[in-house]
């Protein structure tokens, strides 16, 4: 345990220092209740940081990463700006296979009070986590793609090493979860393995890790019956483990079963640092409005606070991450508040006074 805690705090572009404002009010209110203080230190990073010095992610700015407790991440990227190979400035990537952040988690469920995209009352139940391989996949083939005059070839990397430690992240994640909820838990691995001889490799390191868990449901589908599954009968699934590019394509889709990427928080985690943001984008376009829906980007806090819990055997902090959620819930079920993608006219700072007032 630890009476003060460092935190890197890198808003980024677009909506990421509007989000991230909210995200540190949120968290001051959260510091009087559980009896910790945290020390954010602000860093500099991302697309226009790029425009204006030539450097996406700065040395000071990684130093400052690897010394803190965590890091808290805005978002990053502007559709604009694109580095020599065409491709968006995006550090988050950098990020991830600088420190190995090897587990992309990204929890969605449904709030009572909100309205829901699919019809059948069952959405009410959507309570899944999908947990996203992030170093190998295809994105390993980024910065190593081979150009030839009849075309651009990238590569996809699965390992035993990469996938026998994300498959074992999913099912110990599934066993706290069914701690948790007092329920069986269940382990669904997302592959391609009917085509491709990696994502056959990728099936058999799942099995293999299954079998070290005898208590724990498992079984595996394919990526396009998953994505089918996913909309007709999402509440039906605790826990996904999947490739990298699954991951990113499935983690979007999720998100809109309860709402929008405003809803969609995420971290990413590997052995010794882990780094907190909400799943969306920068959405330039309605930048500097003081519209953005703040939700993931205070439910990431909330997964900030559980990962040091356990890090640091700090109960407090487990407390601070169950007193923002419960906030976050009853802003919304009381009808206090209701962001503009579910058809409200709540701003910004709307639903973040609601939630401070709910700690």
């Amino acid at each position: 345990m630890k009476s003060h805690y460092q935190i890197a705090v890198l808003p980024g572009d677009g909506i990421g220092s509007e989000i991230m404002q909210a995200a540190e009010q949120v968290l001051r209110a959260a510091e009087s209740r559980i009896g910790v203080k945290f020390a954010l230190s602000y860093q500099k990073a991302g697309a226009q940081h790029y425009v204006e010095s030539g450097v996406a992610l700065p040395e000071s700015t990684l130093k400052v990463c690897d010394e803190a407790d965590a890091i808290l991440f805005g978002a990053m990227g502007l559709p604009h700006v694109r580095g020599a190979d065409g491709t968006e400035i995006i550090p988050q990537l950098d990020l991830r296979f600088h420190f190995d952040l090897y587990a992309g988690v990204r929890p969605i469920r449904t709030f009572k009070g909100l309205p829901t995209p699919l019809a059948s009352p069952k959405a009410a139940e959507i309570d899944l986590v999908l947990v996203r391989e992030s170093t190998e996949g295809l994105f390993y083939a980024r910065g190593r793609s081979e150009t030839r005059a009849d075309g651009v070839y990238d590569t996809m990397q699965i390992t035993r090493k990469g996938t026998a430690r994300i498959c074992e992240f999913a099912f110990k994640l599934a066993e706290q979860r069914a701690a948790q909820k007092g329920r069986p838990g269940r382990v669904t691995s997302v592959d391609k393995a009917n085509v491709f001889a990696s994502m056959a490799f990728w099936r058999k390191i799942f099995e293999e890790t299954a079998a070290k868990h005898p208590g724990m449901a498992a079984d595996s589908a394919y990526v396009d019956a998953m994505a089918l599954n996913l909309v007709m009968k999402p509440w039906t699934y605790d826990v996904l483990v999947t490739e990298n590019m699954f991951g990113d394509i499935l983690s979007d889709l999720i998100a809109a079963l309860v709402g929008g990427m405003g809803m969609a928080p995420s971290a990413d985690i590997g052995d010794r640092h882990a780094l907190f943001q909400p799943a969306h984008g920068t959405a330039p376009d309605i930048a500097g409005q003081g519209i953005a829906n703040p939700t993931a980007m205070l439910l990431s806090v909330a997964m900030m606070l559980d990962w040091l819990a356990v890090r640091h055997a700090d109960q407090a902090l487990a407390d601070g991450a169950r007193a923002i959620e419960a906030a976050v819930q009853a802003a919304f079920e009381t009808g206090i508040v209701c962001p503009r993608e579910f058809g409200g006219t709540s701003s910004t700072a709307d639903i973040t006074r609601a939630v401070i007032g709910g700690l």
